[in-house]
Formats: C-alpha cells, structure tokens, sequence
C-alpha cells in the first residue's frame, strides 16, 4: 500500500518552523493593534459569484486558479450553488461589511485577518495552493474618511513599520496610482492600441489578455517580456485632475512620515478592483518573485457585489514569503531556533508520577515552560532527554517528596542544587548557566 503523502503543493508546518510563524503572527497582531485594528475571520468557501464580481472574471486568478465545486441541493426545493476555496480574503471582509451592514455604524472599519487562501497554481519556492496570509482593510462610508489619501498614507506607513519591527532589512516600496474607473477606461484604449504589435511576441498569457484585458499585461512576470512592457505608455498619462491630486497627497504623506518609495509607473496589482493607489512591498533576497506583500485602493468593490458606496483600502501579506526573507538574514535566522524550556522534570519511580504532574502544573501555572518526563524511564535517560530540550531538569524522588527539597541540575554550568519548592518557580525562572 501506498504511503498517503500531503497534496502537491500543500506542506505541513513542523516545529520549530512554526516557532518563527508564530513570531511573525504575534508581531503583526501587536502592530494592529497599536493602529486599532480589530480582528475579522471569515469562512475559507464562499459563493463562486463573489469572486467573479470582484476579483474580474479575466484575471488569472478567477479564469484559471480557483478551486471551485458544484455544492449540490440536498432537497428538491433547494437548489444547487457554486462554491469556491477563497483564493485571496478581501472579497470575504468586503461580503462580511455589507452582510453584517457595518456601514450604518458610520464609523471607519479598520480590519484585519490571518488565514490560509487557496490557488491552483504551479508550485514553487515560496508559492503553494494553500498558503497563508497576514492582511488588512480599511473600509467605510465616504462620511467616514474612508476615500482620504491619509487613510493610503496610514496604511502604508504601519507596513513599513511592520516590516521593520519583525526585522526585515532591505525592503522596497514600489508605488503607483491607477486611477479611477474613467481613467482606466482611457488608459485601456492606449494600451490595447500599443499591444497591437508587440503582443505577439510575447508569452501566450499576454497575447490573450492583450485582447481580453489589456492592463493585465502589466502584471506579467515572464522576464523575456519585461523589455516590451517597459516600452508601454504609463497610466500617469490617462489620470484624471482627482486621481493626480489624490495621489500626489499620498506622497506628501509619506514624504512627511519618512516612508521611502520608488515610483513604478507600470504597477497594476492582479485584481480588476483596485483603483488609484497600488502598491507592492519587494525585497531581493526573494528573487525573481520578489513581492513580500501588495495591496492598493478599491473604492468600487462593495458596489460591484450589491452593496453601498463603501472606499476602502488593503493589503495582503504571504507569511511563506515573510519566513523566506527571515531565515535569509543570519542575525533572524538564528533567533528562529526553540528556545529551551525552562525544565524537565523526571520522576524516579512511576509510582512519583502522579506528583510530578502536580509540580508541573504548579510551575506551569507560575508562566513557565515545563515538560514532564515518566518514572518508567531510567535517570539517565531523562537526564539525555532533558539537556536536548531543557535548560534544567527537577529530579523528584521519594526523598525529595517527603522534603519538599527538590534536586536542580542546571546544564549550562553543570552545578547540581536543593531548591525548596516554594522557591523553585524563582529559580527556574532565572537565566541558566548560574
């Protein structure tokens, strides 16, 4: 029979990896918090339509990524709906803003959201069909503030302060506004009439999003097409008077707050909702696909799924890309490794291990970190365990029950102590090697 392997391109998370996720998530909570962002957790399938509005029927994304079923009716009354694995998360926040009528408070919502997302894509480092992301929205009616260039400004400063606090150096930001709808729409038509010709020489992708979708011929990643696509007109050209003034505010924001950014006048994001402010966070150390992160303006989308009139601007993060960036820098990488417990406590004699337990739980219930070992085993076999993942370990025998002084060996000095109980948590909770 067959070993049952995960599904290509899913892993499963092993200590410690999981010790440098946690890290991050902890991080990015923190910095959210401080900003006043609460957190939103929405279901991972949601209705096939929801996507297909929003995200855009021609991207890449929708057309041919999505992990999409046919939920079948389970009476005849009922019928049946398309279903689909959420492929990015701010479509859901947007549907969970309009359902649960959020607007009315006529306060800003300022949200945020971890969670695994969903992608038929080719695997590759750093890429999977199910990865995780960190991401934000700010949403809200226009009375709220929600369309202001400081709410752009706001958003891209806490990245930068995000980025910074989890100790990535050497990031870039990579800036752009494409303009409002009307803007598009003029901008649409240059592009299509320049790709006339230089479209077949491109990869096949951009041959038929030349047709379907010419802005997405932006975002293509083949590198034997970047020379063409920097011969391309910019959108810079097609905005209108709002559009520019919006922007230019979102830069004197950031020029104020000391944000660094570079202009990219060929930015587009992947998704058909965004509009004027789009950026993306890179670093080089992650190669060809070199996002960290991405987001922009989507001052239409709750519209374009029956909702109100609700501008808003987010982000969304891969933690798989954060985790590669991490263990690249040698002074993270080595924070990466589990630090050691506090202690480990050996029993000597199964019939001790009712009350190795209740030591544990006292310590544990005292903050501190605790692994308990079996009276089965022999002292030198916990003494082996314990130096692997402790930095000391509690001897607790009948001697030291009936005492209450319990024997201490601390592994980085090698010294062995009696330690009362009452004062063991005290002593515990000390740096080791004293």
């Amino acid at each position: 029979m067959a070993t049952l392997k995960a599904v290509r391109g899913t892993r499963d998370l092993l200590p410690p990896e999981t010790e440098l996720w946690n890290r991050i998530e902890a991080t990015a909570r923190a910095v959210f918090a401080r900003y006043n962002f609460g957190e939103i957790r929405t279901p991972v399938f949601e209705d096939t339509a929801l996507f297909s509005r929003s995200v855009g029927e021609e991207t890449d994304i929708v057309s041919k990524e999505m992990y999409t079923w046919e939920d079948r009716a389970r009476a005849q009354s009922e019928k049946s709906q398309s279903l689909t694995l959420r492929p990015e998360n701010t479509a859901g926040v947007v549907r969970a803003y309009i359902e649960h009528k959020l607007g009315e408070t006529g306060q800003l919502q300022k949200l945020y959201y971890i969670g695994p997302q969903f992608r038929r894509e080719r695997p590759q480092k750093g890429r999977y069909r199910q990865f995780w992301q960190i991401g934000a929205e700010v949403i809200g009616p226009p009375s709220s503030g929600s369309e202001s260039p400081l709410r752009d400004a706001e958003v891209l400063e806490m990245l930068a302060t995000l980025l910074d606090e989890l100790g990535i150096t050497g990031w870039t930001l990579e800036l752009n506004s494409v303009g409002s709808s009307a803007d598009r729409e003029r901008y649409n038509a240059v592009l299509r009439a320049a790709l006339v010709e230089v479209a077949p020489k491109m990869c096949v992708d951009c041959q038929r999003r030349a047709v379907t979708n010419p802005l997405r011929v932006l975002d293509c990643k083949v590198p034997e097409d970047q020379p063409i696509i920097a011969t391309l007109p910019v959108i810079a050209d097609s905005l209108d008077e709002d559009s520019r003034a919006h922007f230019a505010a979102v830069t004197t924001a950031l020029n104020a707050a000391g944000v660094a950014y570079n202009l990219n006048r060929h930015l587009v994001r992947g998704l058909d909702y965004y509009t004027r402010t789009t950026f993306e966070f890179t670093h080089g150390g992650l190669g060809a696909q070199n996002a960290l992160l991405g987001g922009g303006r989507y001052d239409g989308l709750s519209e374009s799924i029956g909702g109100p009139k609700a501008p808003g601007i987010g982000f969304a993060m891969g933690l798989d890309r954060l985790v590669l960036t991490l263990q690249a820098q040698e002074s993270v990488e080595s924070s990466a490794a589990p630090e050691k417990i506090h202690a480990y406590i050996a029993p000597l004699g199964e019939s001790l291990n009712a009350a190795a337990l209740t030591l544990a739980r006292e310590l544990r219930r005292a903050g501190l970190r605790i692994d308990l070992g079996d009276g089965g085993f022999r002292l030198k076999k916990s003494l082996e365990t314990a130096d692997k993942m402790a930095r000391r370990i509690v001897i607790l025998g009948e001697d030291e029950l009936r005492s209450g002084i319990l024997t201490v060996k601390d592994f980085a000095s090698g010294t062995q102590t009696k330690v009362p109980r009452a004062e063991l948590a005290r002593v515990l909770a000390e740096p080791s090697g004293r």
